[in-house]
């Protein structure tokens, strides 16, 4: 921890982004709402390890390649973009989901949960950007193990944004709503893919069309 200069300011900091509500933050919820709590923390798991994989691409200098390639990182962006329609497509045109799902068609579902929260959060190239611009700023330019500093640094965002979450958002926020709702009938029905897969066709629009 020697490496590390300034740790409370990048604590706040970071507590600070994890209450600035971002593109996985929604698709995370949008899980939660459309398909329960179960199904919003397997995505937020697929989504955390996407991001362990920008923290590792950026700490062993791979990311500064879609820093320094403009092309590179517009075809990364533009299949995140495509992903996300892909997801909000398929979403719309599939049968409701059965509440009363086998343990191993849940189980089926959670592996492919799992790796859709992951590729959508891989397929995002401002991820790597961001902690290979903003991890450095907190690690001495002596110091004697940079890469050990990154990673530290890395995994200290990454449990931050997990325990936000599956703890605070979902237990007092989104699981709440989505009780309710259920409870006043308007997750009945195909309600809920409509709403998931607006959801992912807006945010793959949106990736695909903001400004770099």
């Amino acid at each position: 921890m020697h490496d590390i200069v300034n740790l409370p300011v990048f604590l706040l900091a970071v507590l600070g982004l994890c209450a600035m509500p971002g593109p996985d933050f929604l698709y995370i919820a949008g899980r939660t709402l459309a398909q329960g709590r179960r199904a919003g923390m397997v995505s937020a798991l697929g989504a955390n390890c996407g991001a362990a994989v920008h923290v590792s691409l950026a700490a062993f200098g791979l990311s500064a390649f879609l820093a320094a390639s403009a092309g590179a990182f517009m075809l990364l962006k533009l299949a995140g973009a495509a992903y996300l329609v892909f997801l909000g497509v398929q979403t719309l045109l599939r049968k409701p989901a059965r509440p009363d799902l086998p343990e191993e068609e849940r189980s089926v579902r959670d592996g492919r949960l799992f790796v859709q929260g992951l590729l959508t959060d891989v397929l995002n190239p401002k991820a790597a950007l961001f902690f290979l611009a903003f991890l450095p700023q907190f690690i001495r330019p002596d110091a004697a193990d940079k890469l050990g500093a990154f990673l530290t640094l890395g995994a200290m965002v990454l449990g931050c944004t997990l325990l936000w979450d599956t703890g605070w958002c979902w237990r007092r926020i989104v699981w709440r709503c989505t009780c309710g709702a259920r409870r006043r009938g308007f997750m009945a029905g195909r309600w809920p893919d409509r709403m998931l897969g607006g959801l992912f066709l807006g945010l793959g629009v949106a990736l695909g069309c903001e400004e770099l």
